[in-house]
């Protein structure tokens, strides 16, 4: 199955793609990966799932499923506060509790 027929049958199974954004230790933001949400979650949800699979825990955090890395480099940090979730046209930048719509 080709790449862009896998992704129209992910939008049938309500799935939605996300960017997180590396903000906090770098000078310029810049996406470090597109990640795999459920569509119909909240946006809290989907960005602390986005958060989970950016974060390594037992095997560094761009093999799990679901996550395309978008950095070119052999490896990239975890997701931290400061860090951002795009999601549609909003963006949630993560707080040391919490997310802010920013």
């Amino acid at each position: 199955m080709s790449k862009k027929s896998e992704a129209l049958m992910k939008t049938f199974e309500g799935v939605e793609t996300v960017s997180v954004i590396h903000a906090a230790f770098d000078e310029t933001p810049r996406v470090v990966a597109m990640v795999e949400v459920n569509k119909s979650a909240s946006f809290i949800k989907k960005c602390e799932v986005a958060f989970v699979k950016t974060n390594t825990i037992n095997d560094a955090w761009w093999r799990n499923e679901g996550v395309t890395p978008m950095f070119p480099e052999k490896g990239c940090r975890s997701t931290s506060v400061g860090d951002m979730v795009l999601i549609g046209t909003e963006k949630y930048k993560c707080n040391s509790m919490g997310w802010s719509l920013i």
